[in-house]
């Protein structure tokens, strides 16, 4: 899902998860201390010492990883409160579990998007997690452990009272998606499936905005909104304490349609950082704190079984 070109946010607050910060000290040792356990998703996620010993230094001395992030983006980046500054969502509670099973403090700072890349070559930051998109020409600059795959999903009434499982079962039938969107794109390459399965066109209905498609699907106007998969997740859980929308979950496609690696960018100057990230991320894959953090935010379909390393596929 290229962050680049996603912007269909859904502002919504939700619960916040207590952070415990790790205490530090002036004296040049390590500060890091051990850390208390963390609640993330109802899960109690402790310090693995083997793996804290394992980081940078400088790490280990301030305690804390710096991590840019882009706020808003649903459900991966929320404030807790519109208007606020506190921080929740997916990435920053698997941040949370990372850094409490390394025994550091992941501490995350809103970054406009297209500065991240070069705030963390420049040193401002040691790592970003902000949905970003694991391609090639980015691992040029920096390294990603990948956490989730995830590309186009589809968002049906409650119930899904068209039986809808597949893209080609939207065929004939009207569907909204934003205008100027991979969504639209991915609408408009299907047609040519309908048309070798022997079924009508798509009526594709655009609009400028997700809301205003999400708007004809309460309405009937269309029978399914397209949209990244993420969003359709997180939509189909709180848009009326989950009572307005379904995500279809097509076996075939679990991460979404076109789906493509999303990872925790990691300064190439700490690579001591990458391999505890990916190692830390693992563990909580391994434990099944993983899948609870996903399942919290609607989209438990797009978690990995294993932390990758740098496995864009463009």
């Amino acid at each position: 899902m290229p962050h680049s070109s996603r912007r269909a946010v859904i502002t919504v607050a939700t619960a916040v998860v207590a952070l415990v910060t790790v205490s530090a000290c002036d004296d040049g040792s390590d500060k890091s201390a051990p850390a208390a356990a963390v609640q993330v998703a109802g899960v109690t996620v402790n310090k693995d010492q083997a793996l804290h010993d394992t980081l940078p230094s400088a790490i280990k001395k301030s305690g804390t990883v710096r991590v840019a992030t882009d706020v808003p983006y649903a459900p991966f980046e929320l404030f807790v409160s519109e208007g606020g500054k506190e921080i929740t969502g997916l990435d920053y509670d698997l941040g949370q579990a990372i850094g409490a099973k390394l025994g550091v403090n992941f501490d995350f700072t809103p970054q406009k998007f297209d500065g991240i890349v070069p705030a963390l070559q420049a040193g401002k930051f040691d790592a970003a997690m902000s949905a970003i998109t694991d391609n090639k020409d980015r691992q040029k600059v920096v390294d990603f452990v990948d956490y989730s795959q995830s590309g186009s999903g589809v968002l049906v009434a409650k119930g899904n009272p068209k039986k809808i499982t597949t893209l080609t079962d939207l065929c004939g039938s009207p569907v909204g998606v934003q205008a100027a969107t991979n969504q639209l794109k991915l609408l408009t390459a299907t047609q040519a499936d309908c048309t070798a399965a022997g079924k009508p066109k798509i009526a594709i209905s655009t609009f400028p905005k997700d809301s205003d498609a999400q708007l004809a699907l309460r309405s009937g106007k269309v029978v399914a909104d397209v949209l990244t998969k993420p969003a359709a997740g997180w939509t189909a859980k709180t848009a009326d304490d989950g009572k307005a929308f379904e995500l279809v979950e097509d076996s075939k496609a679990p991460g979404g349609y076109n789906a493509s690696p999303n990872g925790i960018a990691v300064s190439k100057k700490l690579p001591e950082l990458t391999e505890a990230v990916q190692k830390a991320l693992q563990a909580l894959i391994d434990d099944g704190t993983a899948a609870k953090i996903f399942d919290k935010y609607g989209v438990a379909s797009i978690a990995v079984k294993e932390a990758t390393r740098n496995a864009a596929v463009d």
